[in-house]
């Protein structure tokens, strides 16, 4: 675990046990720098964690605020993140595993040629994996990939990260990301995987992911039941209008 991740840990954990109570200010990143021997640079990556996280939030000139979490009460994500659920939780002690349920390679139909901007005849890989989060079902996720581009994907990569895998070793770089989050019903694999009742909304996260050249990545479709998870959107205005 590298320091910045050790540090947001240690930040963490004294949120959560309200060590810096909700609505107050954090110790600014002087004191940090002197608390934990880090350079100013390393303190801001364990800050900018907790902001992916939707922890605290920062105003230039007014300190960096610790959010009152208690308006939620499951497990939530920032809505515009999209580096996938093992970046989200890594520096923290949540455990994620991946089942992999369909993993193969097939033609793409019309829409999936036009999500992806390919041809009929380039092949996409297919994936649904069941996403566990501390031993619990947490996401049921499909997603297609375009085999031309994420090259040589294989069983061990979607058991583990296949983001790690795309940025790491193929050395693709993510240039953003389309996002559409809706309530829909519960389908057979929902109730299977998740658990969920016929009667229970699912939300549902579909997206396409660029890279920085802006060929489409992927196209998935995140499902978690309702009283799983949920997303959240945090927005300061920087100047008075």
């Amino acid at each position: 675990m590298a320091k910045y991740q050790e540090i947001a840990k240690v930040l963490r954990e004294r949120i959560e046990t309200e060590f810096y109570p909700p609505n107050t200010l954090m110790p600014n990143q002087v004191d940090l720098v002197e608390e934990f021997g880090v350079s100013r640079m390393t303190i801001k990556k364990s800050l900018s964690l907790l902001a992916l996280d939707g922890m605290i939030y920062s105003r230039r000139g007014a300190g960096t605020k610790i959010v009152n979490r208690k308006l939620w009460d499951r497990e939530t994500s920032p809505a515009t993140e999209y580096q996938g659920l093992t970046h989200h939780v890594r520096g923290t002690d949540n455990k994620v595993e991946s089942e992999s349920l369909i993993f193969e390679l097939e033609f793409p139909d019309e829409f999936m040629q036009e999500k992806l901007l390919i041809g009929p005849d380039q092949p996409v890989f297919k994936i649904i994996r069941l996403r566990i989060l501390n031993d619990k079902p947490f996401i049921l996720e499909h997603t297609w990939f375009p085999a031309h581009i994420v090259v040589k994907l294989n069983e061990d990569h979607i058991k583990s990260s296949i983001y790690d895998y795309i940025k790491n070793e193929l050395g693709l770089k993510f240039g953003g990301a389309f996002r559409s989050i809706q309530a829909r019903k519960a389908d057979s694999w929902d109730m299977k995987y998740l658990n969920a009742e016929a009667t229970d909304p699912i939300l549902e996260v579909e997206q396409i992911i660029y890279l920085k050249d802006g060929r489409p990545m992927e196209y998935s479709r995140a499902r978690n039941r309702f009283d799983v998870r949920s997303y959240t959107a945090l927005q300061v205005q920087k100047e008075e209008q």
